[in-house]
C-alpha cells in the first residue's frame, strides 16, 4: 500500500526540516511552499530524496489551494495533509496504516492524537462542529477556562479516549483518508481564505456517511499555529476578524440563512462582553 503525505509550508524553515526528518523516507512527501522567503526553497533543493516532490509557489495561494495542489499529484493509495508544524513520533505513520488495513468499512477518514511537545493532548483540534455553545463557552477566555474543567466540556469538544474513536470533525494537521474517499468528499473548499477549510471538508465528509476517526495509538507532536501566530502578532485585529469571517462562511454555507444570523449576533454580543468594540463594529457591518 503506497503512501502519500503532503507539507505545506509558508516560512516555517526550521519547522518543516524537523518534520520531514521524522518521516520515513519510503513514503511518497510533497511539500508545497507557499511562496516562502526564509530560505525554505534552498533546504528543499539541497535534499535529494528519491521520493520528495516539490511544489513551488511564487505567492502564498492560503491553506486550501496548496493542499488541493499536492493531493491532485499525489500517487499513495492513501494520501495524508501534514503540517509543516509537526514531528511524527516513531511507528506512528504505520500504525495508521495498519487501522486503515484492520478496518471492514473503508469509507473513512482517521487523524493521529496530536500532541504539545510536552505530550499533553491537544483536544482544542478535536472540536464538535460549530455551535452557540462554542461562541459564549470557548471564544470567550473567561467562560472557556471554566467550561473545559466542568461537563460544559462534551458541548464544545469532542472526547478523546485511549482507544480509536468515531468524532465529528478532523484536524487538518494530520488529516488522513484514501485516494477514493478524497475523490468522494472532494477537495478542500478555496472559498475558504484563512482557516475552516477542513471543518468544511469534514462536515461534507460527514454528510457523506464517511465516518471520522481519530487513531490515540499513533501520536504526533505539533507545535500548532507555526504560521497564523505570526498573524496574530503582526495584527490580532485582523486575525480574529478573518478567523470569525471564515466561521461564519461555514455556517452560510452548511447552516443556512437563518443560523447565519444567530451566530452572527452571538458574536457581536460575544465581543461587547469582552470590550473588543472594533471587532463587534466590524460584524455588525457585515450584516448590513
Amino acid at each position: 500500500m503506497k503512501f502519500s503525505v503532503v507539507i505545506l509550508s509558508w516560512n516555517t524553515k526550521d519547522l518543516l526540516e524537523q518534520c520531514l526528518k521524522s518521516i520515513p523516507f519510503s513514503m511518497e512527501i510533497i511539500v508545497v511552499d507557499n511562496g516562502s522567503t526564509d530560505n525554505t526553497l534552498q533546504l528543499l533543493d539541497s535534499l535529494k530524496w528519491p521520493n520528495l516532490k516539490v511544489i513551488k509557489n511564487i505567492a502564498n495561494l492560503g491553506f486550501a489551494k496548496g493542499n488541493n495542489q499536492g493531493i491532485k499529484i499525489a500517487t499513495g493509495d492513501l494520501i495524508m495533509l501534514l503540517n509543516s508544524d509537526t514531528v511524527v513520533q516513531k511507528g506512528a505513520l504505520e500504525k495508521l496504516v495498519e487501522f486503515y488495513k484492520q478496518q471492514n468499512d473503508k469509507n473513512l477518514a482517521f487523524s493521529p492524537l496530536l500532541l504539545n511537545f510536552d505530550g499533553t493532548i491537544q483536544e482544542h483540534y478535536y472540536m464538535r462542529f460549530p455551535n452557540l455553545w462554542q461562541i459564549f463557552l470557548y471564544h470567550h477566555p473567561l467562560w472557556r477556562f471554566f467550561a473545559l474543567k466542568t461537563p460544559l466540556k462534551r458541548l464544545i469538544l469532542s472526547q478523546i479516549g485511549n482507544q480509536p474513536k468515531e468524532v465529528e470533525q478532523l484536524p487538518g494537521a494530520a488529516l488522513m483518508a484514501s485516494k477514493e474517499v478524497w475523490q468522494k468528499v472532494g477537495l478542500l473548499d478555496e472559498g475558504y481564505q484563512f482557516l475552516y477549510e477542513d471543518v468544511d471538508w469534514c462536515w461534507r465528509a460527514k454528510k457523506m456517511g464517511v465516518k471520522l476517526m481519530v487513531v490515540p495509538g499513533a501520536k504526533i507532536a505539533h507545535l500548532g499555529g507555526g504560521s497564523w501566530k505570526k498573524k496574530l502578532k503582526q495584527n490580532s485585529f485582523e486575525f480574529y476578524r478573518d478567523y470569525f469571517k471564515a466561521l461564519l462562511l461555514f455556517v452560510k454555507k452548511n447552516y443556512g440563512e437563518k443560523k447565519l444570523n444567530k451566530f452572527r449576533m452571538a458574536l457581536i454580543i460575544n465581543f461587547f462582553f469582552q470590550f473588543k468594540f472594533k471587532l463587534a463594529k466590524a460584524f455588525l457591518n457585515q450584516g448590513n
